[in-house]
């Protein structure tokens, strides 16, 4: 008999405008408490998409990394990061260096990666005095909510992720593929279908297709899987836009998105996307102590504005191809 098979049922309070919640009392030795209901958890994310615990009192690093550690059978460590994040152990990192007065709109964690996460951790250390909530969507009511010709069409071909890395814009070569040494970049890339470039100036470019929908892994249904939005030129803010297609070109923006097809994904799309996230968020204000684990194929997520300082970890877990769920890919119809 499991641990877990011990413990006794969570009492999950379900919202139509928010996450799904478990209120617990705190327990003396919260690394333990996950061991005795990491089953029970999964199962409510799997069921729900995502879960918020509170009362759980989280309050430094170690205990984070502890309870993470119980929750998963390991952390996976970050490839390809748009943003610099602090790593606090092996897996275990700060959420990402955004700035705070503007929003990270909904996506899918590494959703362009060949192997993205599962499960995503998250655990707040300090609440911020306002917003800054992480709010989610459920992916298949997004998928299900878009109008049928960009649905079907992405759907069809794909979407496109560019990127420009320079030393001044977002994650370095270094932070985002775990070394500047040329050579291992290149292997990396062709290991992971991205196409690439070096300029004369000697920073590089990329290309990469991902599918926009997937099918996921436990459930079966079809879930809109991307970050065609967030990482899109027309997501940001109209001043910083200007900003970069001024100093970079339109070719030579640090990250944007693109129709499969390669075409430019014009800004009716992008607003449309964001328009129909906004539709299906939900969200609860952070708490210090909380964990939050979100199904990360299931549940698109957001990091809001907000005021005062804000220290949430990130943990990835479960890693995850979702080539191989890609609902018109000939493998997945196997």
């Amino acid at each position: 008999m499991s641990t877990s098979s011990l413990a006794a049922p969570l009492d999950v309070e379900l919202r139509p405008d928010r996450p799904a919640l478990v209120h617990i009392d705190t327990p003396a030795d919260a690394p333990s408490w996950a061991t005795q209901y990491r089953e029970a958890l999964r199962a409510q994310v799997t069921e729900h998409g995502a879960l918020l615990v509170r009362g759980l009192g989280l309050r430094d690093v170690d205990q984070v990394g502890a309870v993470f550690s119980r929750l998963t059978g390991g952390l996976m460590t970050e490839r390809e990061s748009f943003a610099p994040r602090q790593e606090f152990g092996p897996g275990l990192y700060s959420s990402t260096t955004w700035p705070a007065n503007q929003p990270m709109c909904m996506h899918h964690e590494l959703s362009y990666t060949l192997e993205t996460p599962g499960l995503m951790l998250f655990a707040c250390l300090t609440a911020p005095d306002q917003g800054g909530a992480t709010a989610v969507a459920d992916a298949v009511q997004i998928l299900q909510a878009l109008p049928a010709e960009p649905r079907e069409r992405f759907a069809r071909e794909g979407w496109l992720l560019t990127r420009s890395y320079n030393d001044e814009i977002g994650a370095s070569l270094e932070e985002s593929f775990g070394t500047g040494d040329r050579a291992e970049i290149e292997r990396y890339c062709r290991a992971g279908a991205i196409d690439f470039t070096w300029q004369p100036d000697g920073s590089l470019r990329t290309t990469q297709r991902r599918p926009a929908v997937v099918r996921h892994p436990l459930t079966g249904k079809d879930c809109w899987f991307n970050q065609i939005a967030f990482l899109n030129e027309w997501t940001l803010d109209p001043e910083v836009r200007e900003y970069l297609v001024d100093a970079y070109g339109d070719d030579g923006m640090p990250f944007n998105t693109r129709f499969g097809d390669g075409s430019p994904i014009g800004e009716d799309i992008v607003q449309l996307l964001n328009a129909t996230y906004e539709e299906h968020t939900r969200r609860e204000p952070w708490q210090a102590g909380d964990l939050l684990l979100i199904d990360n194929i299931r549940t698109a997520h957001s990091r809001e504005p907000f005021t005062g300082e804000r220290q949430v970890l990130v943990g990835m877990a479960e890693p995850h191809r979702p080539a191989d769920c890609d609902p018109t890919s000939e493998a997945s119809r196997r």
